[in-house]
């Protein structure tokens, strides 16, 4: 089988694009946090930074023992996502970007006359090239090549920075034998745990088992699946839909108060319902969680019907908030689930709600002509500015939504 997928991970991508944009930076510890605090974590790190054990997630001011001479920088979102659209760009100009999957990962289709080996390593260096040419020279890659996108991400992490690793079919699966079985995407480590409860210890073992022996350690045909991925077999993705759109916040030390929270809750509120609105969908329910200073955490749900209007989910919220827990709050949370497109779905029955949905895709409308929050909702006023736009690894702002 030939190679089929080309998988393109940025190396350190937050890190990166600050030491691309500010010159001092380079060849500095550098660790992106998405506030100027102590008390929150790292969200990226260099790779001189690594050196030192510093790593997504580590706490500042565990960073910052570990090496007193980290460069702390706080996180750009704005930056990133264009620095991203121009690697996508140059990408582009090589081959087809066929999805992407995070702000920092992608994937193109091989061309036939690209799916031997010498000709997608060439493909791949070219790549490289074009990033390097278009978005600097501190933008690296990893890049991994193989009969299907499960084993070309799996490449892509077998050799970092800058890596590039192909795996042919006829090296299957004994060229994975090497490999820790969290290696593998999929295996996280309550999968590892299930696995050595039945005897699976590393992925040469894993690998040794037959296709039903694979289902029943998954529990289902995933296993299956996961026998054919692991020997180069291309299988079907079925394409997935939305379910959910939601954000949290850790609230900084001024924001610790409970009218405070609620301020930013209904400011996060704000923001699912236009990215709702947004992905043209409506909303069947919500969830609201606080996390306390104790380590309490409280969370409620309410269903919404199918609704797409901030006013309602705002009046669902305000029924939810009297049976909140008393005590510091330290982190808060909103997320609309059961979506469901709009496509189909008749107009409102009663005015004041047609007016309601009016007045939602208006205040939309001014936002987005004159930046986040030209118009709010009152119960968001003290923390308007709060919680800022921020990138998860798996999706990507679209900086056109002012929210």
């Amino acid at each position: 089988m030939p190679l089929s997928t080309l998988f393109l991970d940025l190396n350190s991508y937050f890190a990166s694009v600050e030491q691309q944009l500010q010159p001092h930076l380079r060849g500095k510890p550098v660790a992106v946090v998405p506030v100027d605090t102590d008390y929150t974590c790292c969200i990226a790190a260099s790779y001189e930074a690594k050196r030192f054990g510093i790593k997504t997630g580590t706490g500042v001011r565990e960073a910052k023992a570990l090496c007193p001479e980290l460069r702390v920088v706080v996180a750009r979102t704005e930056r990133y996502v264009e620095m991203h659209h121009t690697i996508c760009a140059a990408v582009e100009a090589c081959l087809p970007v066929q999805g992407v999957l995070s702000i920092d990962e992608l994937f193109c289709r091989l061309g036939a006359r690209e799916q031997n080996l010498e000709a997608g390593q060439a493909l791949a260096r070219r790549v490289k090239q074009a990033i390097y040419r278009q978005a600097g020279e501190c933008l690296r890659c990893s890049i991994g090549l193989a009969p299907n996108r499960f084993l070309a991400k799996v490449a892509s992490d077998m050799q970092k920075p800058d890596g590039l690793v192909a795996l042919q079919e006829h090296e299957l699966p004994q060229r994975l034998f090497a490999l820790q079985l969290t290696d593998l995407p999929g295996i996280g480590p309550r999968m590892e745990a299930r696995l050595r409860g039945q005897g699976v210890h590393s992925v040469e073992e894993l690998c040794k088992r037959s296709e039903g022996e694979m289902e029943r350690l998954w529990r289902g045909i995933v296993g299956r699946r996961w026998w054919h991925v692991l020997r180069g077999q291309e299988i079907y993705e079925a394409p997935t839909r939305r379910r959910s759109v939601g954000h949290q916040h850790v609230l900084p030390p001024e924001l610790r108060e409970p009218e405070q929270a609620r301020g930013v809750l209904v400011r996060l509120l704000s923001k699912a319902a236009a990215r709702a609105r947004h992905l043209g969908c409506r909303a069947g329910g919500m969830a609201v969680w606080m996390r306390y200073v104790d380590g309490r955490v409280w969370n409620e749900q309410a269903g919404l019907g199918q609704c797409r209007n901030t006013l309602d989910m705002a009046r669902a919220f305000a029924d939810l908030w009297p049976r909140r827990f008393k005590g510091a709050p330290l982190m808060v949370g909103v997320t609309l689930y059961n979506l469901s497109p709009d496509r189909g779905v008749p107009e409102a029955l009663f005015f004041e709600e047609r007016k309601r949905e009016r007045l939602a895709r208006a205040v939309d409308g001014v936002n987005a002509r004159h930046g986040a929050n030209a118009l709010y909702l009152a119960a968001m006023h003290s923390a308007r500015d709060s919680a800022p736009a921020r990138i998860a690894f798996s999706s990507i702002p679209d900086l056109t939504l002012n929210v």
